[in-house]
């Protein structure tokens, strides 16, 4: 049973192939190609896909209590409407409206990928594509896993959680992709390997968004 975790990257993305512990690093150029990667279980993927029409989505908050400290690397993600625009000022002017409060320019930032994701997924969404957060499953591989991702200790800690559920060679990674984001997306094929297996923890409340999305993150 082979499972995909994908992560974002400059505006490509970063897969990682989970078949048993063998691990094959994907250098992947959209939503399109992400979907196409064939005999495929489950795809994990670090983004939104559920989305709110007038205020914070409950699994964004439940993610950054989990996390503590770490919790900033949960961005709060943007409202629906906000998909339709392609300006930040109209994007925060939607935002306020909707919900009180503008938009951040981390969450901003992410809105191609969001929306990309969001057509690829289509009426009525794919089942077998799920909104993970490599900090979540990072965490509960290991809760030492505690040091920022982008400092020697942080990386370290993640590459021996990894070792313990997988195989990865960073020298077999595609050229130019970063170590971060190659460690992210494994991250995410341990939570699809999860979700495959019945064995994920979710934060959810239950809510379904206007497109039939479930506003969750599986880990």
């Amino acid at each position: 049973m082979a499972v995909l975790g994908v992560d974002g990257w400059r505006g490509r993305w970063v897969g990682a192939l989970l078949d048993g512990r063998r691990v094959t690093l994907l250098d992947l150029p959209d939503v399109v190609a992400v979907l196409a990667v064939p005999d495929v279980d489950v795809v994990a993927i670090d983004m939104p896909i559920g989305l709110s029409e007038d205020g914070v989505r409950a699994c964004d908050v439940l993610a950054r209590k989990r996390l503590g400290r770490a919790g900033s690397s949960v961005f709060p993600a943007p409202l629906r409407p906000v998909l339709g625009t392609t300006d930040y000022l109209d994007a925060c002017r939607i935002s306020v409206h909707a919900s009180g409060k503008a938009l951040s320019k981390q969450a901003w930032n992410l809105v191609p990928a969001i929306r990309s994701v969001d057509d690829a997924l289509g009426d009525p969404p794919r089942s077998d594509v799920v909104e993970v957060h490599p900090e979540l499953a990072f965490r509960a591989l290991d809760e030492r896993v505690r040091d920022p991702k982008v400092t020697a200790r942080g990386l370290a800690q993640r590459m021996a959680a990894l070792a313990r559920v997988m195989d990865v060679d960073l020298l077999d990674a595609p050229p130019l992709i970063p170590a971060i984001d190659a460690l992210d997306a494994c991250a995410a094929a341990w939570s699809a390997q999860r979700i495959a297996d019945g064995t994920a923890e979710t934060f959810a409340d239950g809510s379904i968004d206007g497109r039939g999305r479930p506003m969750r993150i599986c880990f």
